[in-house]
């Protein structure tokens, strides 16, 4: 094993971690100051239990508010609970965790900005078709 090359590999890395490390601490700030002003109940009130601007409002609020899955499942109950239609939830779901455009920033620095865009730009599509077919294949409209 060469420690030369591993220790330069090792600085490469540590460098590269400490240009995007800005970027990420803005974009945890903006996740925290996003969902700290917008509630269950803003969010309920969007909702008209009409299939396509559920999906997509759902797929929107959840591209905005992105996080992990363990909390979504949390948030898409107390949605649920709130008389959000299962077709923006299962969006919103589906979207927290595979759009994220609060992230796009550190995303583009680390991936490519032409990559990220179209990233997202695909997830949010899918994620309103995925919701659609997954409640209508289920039947529990």
């Amino acid at each position: 094993m060469d420690f030369q090359k591993s220790y330069k590999y090792m600085l490469k890395t540590i460098k590269g971690f400490a240009s995007i490390l800005p970027i990420m601490l803005g974009v945890i700030f903006l996740i925290g100051l996003i969902k700290e002003f917008i509630t269950f109940k803003s969010i309920s009130m969007l909702f008209s239990n009409n299939l396509i601007i559920d999906a997509l409002y759902g797929t929107f609020a959840g591209s905005i508010l992105a996080g992990n899955a363990l909390n979504s499942y949390v948030i898409g109950g107390e949605l649920l609970d709130s008389g959000v239609s299962l077709f923006a939830i299962t969006a919103f779901l589906v979207a927290w965790v595979t759009v994220g455009i609060v992230q796009l920033p550190a995303e583009s620095a680390i991936l490519g900005k032409k990559f990220a865009i179209w990233r997202n730009i695909i997830s949010f599509v899918l994620t309103v078709i995925v919701a659609i077919f997954v409640v209508t294949i289920l039947g529990v409209i």
